[in-house]
């Protein structure tokens, strides 16, 4: 998609800014003197005064619109900070760049939590990048909270209690489709294009399992790569099955194509069905508003320029501090305020511990109670505990109506009517 001269520069100066920022050392490591019962905890990267945290994101690469992430999480942080901490510590945000890369993201969270000795590995975006990291992060006993990405893997099992999600796992929001379908388009043909690792197969195949015993059927499936440089080739072939429904479960460079392509093609107009990593404004606008209207997705986050959140507190204090703290930030990129929801939902977790250590934070990670934040829809709230390692579960279906999503019918708990998430299969 196009990028003006000026927004290349801002874009340029947003990533500068995250990487410098991110690179500054804190002071020498303190340990705490334990509270009863937390003797023998690791307390590395956090003091009465400061905790650091270390985050990894695609600023460059085939993936460097999620760098947004990163600067709404920064934005909230520095909030916080402004407002004297969490119970009075201050929070150091060091970000790093993968690249999108696996091995590249494994190399950076050594870096921090060897090099820059940092409490925990807040967020790591992606699919591939988070399964890397993982391993090392159970086997540093390092808590890698609320990863950027909804893969089923983060809350199944307890073989790795360090590691949790924050969205909607991919499963859970292939239910919210299929549910849809199955209620406005009984006899539906769809036609799917997905990424080809574990967010596209995790998405594609909680989608299958939950059409199973519907009349909904997939007629056509096509893969790309995260190198390849296009996707129109995939989306002519999709177009030769008819399908009247297309799932398009692509992150936001190639779901610009598929939407500009689908668009073109004025002999076939399915129901586009757009997943939520891809579904900030900031991806449709370059393909034009009107080349995108009816679109559909599902969410679970407020919409910050929308007319009905104009007088929502925690709305009005997102605008506000990002127009401080991050200025080149667009406030109505989804993936902006994901960053900033996430970071509040960190926050509230390092409240919640009983120890102020990286086996408090674990503890109090895995055992939320229905704690509201101030961006998430009405009625959706993050809720952990034993046998249940996915903090959100609930979602909206949105239809793109002139320059923005309208969200539409109830709010829909993915947990009702289906089985327990389990495991993806190989």
């Amino acid at each position: 998609m196009g990028t003006s001269p000026v927004r290349k520069a801002m874009a340029a100066a947003a990533v500068a800014g995250l990487l410098a920022s991110g690179c500054r050392l804190g002071s020498a490591e303190v340990t705490l003197a334990a509270p009863p019962g937390c003797a023998g905890q690791t307390a590395t990267g956090i003091t009465p005064a400061s905790v650091k945290v270390g985050g990894i994101y695609p600023l460059s690469g085939p993936a460097s619109a999620y760098a947004a992430v990163a600067q709404g999480a920064r934005a909230y942080f520095d909030h916080v900070n402004e407002q004297g901490g969490v119970d009075g510590r201050r929070i150091e945000f060091l970000v790093r760049d993968d690249a999108y890369q696996p091995a590249r993201a494994v190399e950076e969270a050594r870096r921090l939590v060897l090099h820059d000795r940092v409490f925990a590995l807040f967020q790591t975006l992606g699919t591939p990048s988070t399964m890397a990291v993982r391993e090392y992060a159970h086997r540093r006993r390092v808590p890698q909270p609320f990863v950027a990405t909804g893969a089923t893997e983060w809350g199944v099992g307890t073989a790795r209690p360090w590691t949790i999600g924050f969205q909607p796992s991919y499963v859970a929001e292939a239910r919210v489709y299929a549910r849809y379908l199955a209620e406005v388009r009984p006899r539906a043909r769809v036609a799917v294009l997905y990424q080809n690792d574990d967010f596209g197969r995790d998405l594609l195949d909680g989608f299958r399992e939950a059409i199973a015993g519907t009349s909904v059927r997939i007629v056509a499936a096509r893969s790309y790569e995260v190198t390849d440089p296009g996707v129109q080739g995939q989306l002519a072939n999709l177009a030769e099955s008819r399908a009247d429904v297309l799932l398009d479960v692509s992150t936001p460079k190639f779901a610009a194509q598929a939407l500009a392509a689908d668009a073109a093609m004025t002999g076939w107009n399915p129901l586009h069905i757009l997943n939520s990593v891809a579904a900030s404004p900031a991806v449709l606008k370059p393909v034009g508003h009107d080349k995108v209207q009816g679109v559909v997705t599902a969410g679970y986050l407020k919409e910050p320029t929308a007319p009905e959140w104009a007088d929502d507190p925690g709305v009005r204090a997102y605008l506000a501090a990002l127009a401080r703290h991050a200025p080149g930030a667009d406030p109505a990129n989804q993936q902006v305020l994901y960053g900033w929801t996430a970071a509040q939902a960190f926050a509230e977790t390092l409240r919640r511990m009983r120890c102020p250590s990286r086996e408090g934070l674990r503890e109090a990670m895995r055992s939320l109670p229905g704690v509201k934040l101030d961006t998430l829809l009405p009625g959706i709230t993050l809720t952990t505990g034993p046998g249940d390692g996915f903090p959100i579960e609930s979602m909206q279906l949105a239809r793109f109506k002139g320059d923005r999503w309208v969200s539409f019918g109830d709010v829909i708990d993915t947990r009702a009517g289906f089985p327990p998430v389990t495991a993806r299969r190989p």
